[in-house]
Formats: structure tokens, C-alpha cells, sequence
């Protein structure tokens, strides 16, 4: 019994934590245009109101009319409607917001995912619950995850107000930038300093493994997935090792060049390269 009294406290730490953390998320989220909003004002059911985010970044609420709010996070939307109200309509009013529906930020997944496609993001995201809104990577994912992004050349992002990026229109110039990211360190090894915060408009490209192709005299032929530092040897230990028939100092290596298709004599220590072909033929003994 004390186990399990122990257990249900843990969980009930857990999923307080997790809601938490989902709260604060939604607090920092920043405002949209598409964002629908549900807006909320304490002691004053019939303020509540629905309302979403117009093309000019405004809402409208009632006693106070328009109000700008993209660009905002939540939580300074709440304190700019609050500061509104309290202009001659209500006493040190409470407001609360709650996003209903997200629809002004959101990223691109493409690649080797379970389910390509457009991501919104539903606060603060970072990349790899990105991927796991596009159904996680495929078997044959790559080593090396991309992000495209668009940045200000002379510094921040695109968190900027309309009107500044109207300002700057033909005076600062929008350079797209390349963040690489190890699907090991991210996948295996659960490094948290490569799972990078996403941001509205990024790219995100999961590229297709390369493959080297084993043939011959191996236990079990086929395509194995190149990774860093894969030899000649490695690629015949993951198709099983020699058979007792193999002659391992006739193994080739049958790799597409610019010139065409060539033959190498394969030593053990070699790399191997994208769709290279190891042929290990039968000794003649």
C-alpha cells in the first residue's frame, strides 16, 4: 500500500508538473494573426468573450473596442487589456487568456517523417516535439537533421512588430541560415542541447539515410544504412560476416562515379560511400 500511496504521488507530481510547464508555454507564446483567443475577465462573466486575431494584429472586446495584441505574448496581452479596462470601466480587473485555436505560428516537417507536413506551434516548441507532432522520424532517417531559417541580417528574428518590418522593407535584407542538428545526439542519446527551440517559418528536413548494398559471400545480404566512420569491414559485420566460403582478400568495392561505374580492390580499413556495392566472391579453394 505504501508503494502504491508512493507511486500516485509521483504521477500526481508528474502531470502537476507537465501542466505546469504547459502553462508557462502558453503564458510566453506570442500573438498572431489567425490565433483565436478566448478572453476572460474575473468576477465578470459577461465580459467573456471570443475573438480572433485580425489580418492588423487587433481584436475586438467589449467597453474598450480594438486592441492590438500581435507581437504580444499571453501574458502581455492580458496586462494590456487589463491596463484598458481599468481606464474608467473596472476596478484592478483580472484578465486571463487562453488560446483556443493556434494558427499564426508554424513550421514545415518534410523527409523521412511518418506524416509530412505543417506544424503549428502551440507555444514554446523546440525541434524535437516538433518532429513527434509530424509522427517521429522513419527507419530510414539520416544522421543529420536540417533547419532553414530566415533571419534579419543586422540581428533578431522575425519577432518583430509589422510595422518595423514595414520600416525596414529594401534596408535590411533577410538571410536564410542552415542549423544542422545530429539525430544520435537528439534520438539515442537524449542530448537536450541539441533540441533546439523552433521558430515560425523554419524548415525542418529529415533527409533519407545513405545506404552501401553487401553482395556475396555474407551471411545475410542486403542494404545497410551508412553511418559516420562506416569501413568496408563494419558493412560486412552488419550483413553478418563472411561465410565459410568468402574470399576476403578478392572483396570489391563497385562505387558510380562521374566517369562511370568502377571497381576497386577493397581493403578492410576503407569508407565506404553512398550506394557503393561490397561484393565479397566465393575463394576459389
Amino acid at each position: 500500500m505504501k508503494r502504491h500511496g508512493l507511486f500516485l504521488a509521483v504521477l500526481f507530481g508528474c502531470v502537476c508538473c507537465m501542466a505546469s510547464h504547459a502553462a508557462s508555454a502558453q503564458q510566453e507564446y506570442v500573438i498572431g494573426e489567425g490565433d483565436l483567443l478566448r478572453i476572460m475577465v474575473y468576477d465578470h462573466q459577461d465580459l467573456t468573450t471570443e475573438a480572433r486575431v485580425s489580418g492588423d494584429g487587433k481584436i475586438t472586446f467589449p467597453l474598450i473596442g480594438e486592441v492590438a495584441v500581435s507581437n504580444q505574448t499571453v501574458a502581455a496581452a492580458e496586462r494590456t487589456i487589463a491596463r484598458l479596462l481599468e481606464d474608467g470601466f473596472i476596478v484592478r480587473p483580472q484578465v486571463s487568456i487562453l488560446i483556443t485555436e493556434f494558427k499564426s505560428k508554424k513550421v514545415t516537417v518534410l523527409g523521412e517523417v511518418a506524416k509530412p507536413g505543417v506544424v503549428i506551434l502551440r507555444g514554446a516548441y523546440t525541434l524535437m516535439e516538433a518532429i513527434s507532432d509530424a509522427g517521429g522520424v522513419t527507419q530510414n532517417a539520416g544522421d543529420t537533421i536540417y533547419i532553414q531559417r530566415k533571419i534579419f541580417r543586422g540581428g533578431g528574428d522575425r519577432k518583430v512588430s509589422p510595422e518595423i518590418k514595414n520600416a525596414l522593407a529594401g534596408i535590411v535584407e533577410k538571410e536564410e541560415v542552415t542549423v544542422l542538428v545530429d539525430t544520435k545526439k537528439l534520438f539515442e542519446e537524449g542530448d537536450a542541447s541539441v533540441n533546439t527551440p523552433v521558430q515560425d517559418g523554419d524548415s525542418i528536413y529529415v533527409p533519407k539515410a545513405a545506404f552501401v548494398y553487401v553482395n556475396g559471400e555474407v551471411r545475410t545480404p542486403g542494404a545497410y544504412k551508412i553511418t559516420k566512420g562506416l569501413t568496408v569491414l563494419k558493412s560486412i559485420t552488419l550483413a553478418g560476416g563472411f561465410t565459410p566460403k568468402a574470399s576476403e582478400r578478392r572483396t570489391k568495392i563497385i562505387r558510380n562515379t562521374d566517369k562511370g561505374e568502377v571497381t576497386i580492390k577493397a581493403k578492410m580499413d576503407d569508407l565506404v560511400m553512398p550506394e557503393d556495392v561490397v561484393f565479397v566472391p566465393e575463394s576459389w579453394f
